[in-house]
């Protein structure tokens, strides 16, 4: 069932992501079908393994809380702050960080070329690592209040410029803001599944086709062309699963069944099942354990209430 409250929706979108990014944590790496193999009847315990304790998020959701916590104590957007959260983050030893957020983060470069300097050096720059750290954002720039056309302007906007930080290659950045878009739409009440033609609109010509063919209701991933750690297949496994399941729940069941970069995708997953169903629709048994070290920030470690706090600061800022 649809969550009627948008507070609930918002708490939904920020804690459904973690959620998501911890109970598939596990999980990463794993072949099609890990999911249901460990939970055959389908209702999930946050079990921990692959070197996280049960409940444990991962860099997915530690760095959508930097991303959040920057937003709210500076009041805007201010990028050379985000990026030197980023750093020291990335110089605490999280357990996990991706190749390319690793790489850019530690390369020494200024936060306004190190993106592009790695992407000109590799080119190689759209793995997932932008949209797994979108939740807090989209929360925070879903612009309540004002008109449609320009709310989707400003939060498609934003997320390219977050994204831009870490990954150079714009199909990260498209990505990522369509993901904003469609939170935005679910935070107002709407389907965000019926949404995605006019938020195709609104990506770089360059890169619309592309996404098109993987957001088209009848992709699914086995037509997938790439490893679901690219950012393609990632934010089109997500809409698969909210397409195809009817509950928040088994949402990110289907999502982590795909098996491959299951922290990421259940996250994402998490994000948008959670901005439609609320933070009412996810199981206790799931936001009880939940937790998030933040590495380079002391021994601070939040849990759900500090989550749902924090969503509502995003929201009603």
């Amino acid at each position: 069932m649809v969550s009627s409250s948008r507070q609930d929706r918002a708490a939904g979108a920020v804690v459904g992501s973690a959620v998501g990014d911890a109970l598939g944590a596990p999980f990463e790496f794993g072949p099609a079908g890990v999911y249901t193999a460990r939970f055959p009847d389908r209702v999930g315990m946050m079990c921990g393994g692959g070197g996280w304790d049960p409940g444990e998020a991962t860099d997915d959701t530690q760095m959508s809380v930097l991303v959040a916590e920057s937003l709210l104590e500076r009041g805007s957007l201010d990028l050379p702050d985000l990026f030197r959260r980023f750093r020291q983050w990335a110089a605490g030893d999280p357990k996990d960080i991706g190749l390319q957020t690793e790489a850019v983060l530690t390369s020494g470069d200024p936060w306004d070329i190190a993106a592009a300097l790695h992407f000109q050096l590799t080119g190689r720059a759209a793995g997932n690592g932008s949209l797994m750290r979108a939740a807090c954002s989209a929360v925070y720039f879903a612009g309540a209040g004002r008109s449609d056309a320009d709310a989707r302007s400003a939060t498609m906007d934003a997320a390219r410029r977050i994204a831009a930080l870490t990954h150079g290659d714009r199909a990260a950045w498209e990505g990522t803001a369509l993901l904003h878009e469609l939170i935005r739409v679910a935070l107002a009440g709407a389907d965000p599944l019926a949404a995605v033609p006019s938020a195709l609109a609104s990506v770089h010509p360059d890169h619309r086709e592309r996404w098109a063919r993987v957001l088209a209701p009848d992709w699914d991933p086995d037509r997938a062309t790439e490893f679901n750690g690219a950012v393609w297949p990632c934010l089109g496994t997500a809409l698969w699963a909210l397409r195809s399941t009817p509950s928040y729940e088994e949402a990110l069941a289907t999502a982590i069944d795909v098996g491959g970069d299951t922290d990421t995708v259940a996250a994402v997953t998490g994000a948008l099942a959670g901005a439609v169903y609320g933070f009412g629709a996810i199981p206790t048994r799931w936001t009880g354990p939940l937790h998030v070290p933040m590495p380079g920030f002391g021994d601070r470690v939040l849990r759900t209430p500090d989550l749902v706090a924090l969503a509502g600061r995003l929201d009603r800022r």
